[in-house]
């Protein structure tokens, strides 16, 4: 016999939700917490794809747990094994959630019910999840996000600049490559100098760090290719407008480039008593527009996110119970 929380960590990994085919979560969220007496608001971010914003009757909330109900690709299911759960999801954040639900649900029958819960859709990509949330006009005193740190309470996060970059030409046969224009050379020439390039630093974040995370264009190796793109993640550790500059200089018209998200590094709460970190992932904290103070906590590591060995161990899950309770009652005193 598992813990209910691993059983529902279980469940939640189960069900595939890669970024951009979430419903199957937000549906489940949406029935799950209507039966436990939550009224629930499910929220369209686009067709198919809805936040869950749930709060208690009558009652509005101080403190809003929070986590994202997208996961990155491939989909794989949850097996438990020798203490440990695997799955995507395991600890980003499908068992973060799980642990989140209980824990309120324990608040709420210690009478606390000055809580709400809200689960989005797209944090892996674009954030556009937590964008749109904020026409719910959530303006809680705290916020405690649900990410894998260690079981640590962040105190800091670098920020991020991600664009896409597009390049163009004329296809033509490669044998006669005068009479084409390739997509790829130029591209290929921007990528490099922006790769080395001498990105600015921070005494507490430390680099700045570049990722080519895709690539891609071409038809054949017998065309000169008229289509190329890339896309670039940049994670910032002073300030994006300063990298959107420093990019603008680097590309100097040579591709063209559009930005998909930005943001600046981010100064969190922490409480005493608990171990803190600085962290060089990025969240949704950023696109929530709300008055109050952000906590980010979360048991599993998040340099088994994204990865084919993503877990979280069983004993850590099960204690994030507890401590996500425990947060809740410090921040609001009871």
């Amino acid at each position: 016999m598992h813990s209910e929380v691993v059983e529902l960590a279980l469940k939640l990994i189960d069900l595939e939700s890669v970024t951009g085919n979430e419903k199957t979560m937000s549906e489940y969220l949406e029935n799950r917490l209507k039966q436990e007496g939550w009224q629930v608001v499910r929220q369209e971010v686009e067709p198919g794809r809805d936040n869950i914003y749930a709060t208690r009757p009558g009652h509005e909330p101080k403190l809003v747990f929070n986590s994202h109900i997208d996961t990155v690709p491939p989909f794989f299911p949850a097996e438990i094994k020798d203490g440990v759960i695997r799955g995507r999801g395991a600890c980003d954040t499908k068992s973060l959630i799980a642990a989140q639900l209980l824990a309120a649900r324990t608040l709420i029958e210690s009478g606390i019910e000055e809580i709400g819960l809200l689960y989005v859709v797209g944090e892996e990509v674009d954030h556009c999840g937590m964008i749109k949330a904020n026409e719910l006009n959530i303006d809680p005193q705290f916020l405690i996000v649900g990410e894998p740190t260690e079981s640590k309470l962040v105190r800091r996060q670098k920020g991020i600049f991600k664009f896409r970059l597009e390049s163009s030409g004329k296809a033509a046969h490669s044998g006669y490559p005068h009479t084409g224009v390739s997509a790829i050379d130029p591209l290929l020439d921007v990528l490099q100098d922006l790769k080395s390039a001498a990105w600015p630093s921070d005494v507490t974040l430390g680099e700045t760090t570049l990722n080519i995370g895709v690539i891609g264009g071409g038809r054949a190796a017998n065309v000169v290719p008229d289509k190329a793109f890339a896309d670039v993640m940049i994670r910032v550790t002073t300030s994006q407008a300063e990298i959107n500059a420093m990019v603008d200089k680097i590309i100097n018209g040579r591709v063209p480039y559009s930005i998909v998200s930005y943001n600046d590094p981010c100064e969190l709460t922490t409480l005493e008593g608990y171990e803190t970190v600085v962290v060089s992932f990025n969240t949704d904290i950023p696109y929530l527009k709300f008055s109050g103070k952000a906590l980010l906590w979360g048991a599993g590591s998040i340099q088994d996110a994204h990865t084919a060995r993503e877990f979280i161990r069983v004993t850590d899950l099960e204690a994030a119970v507890g401590t996500y309770e425990q947060l809740a009652r410090q921040c609001l005193g009871k």
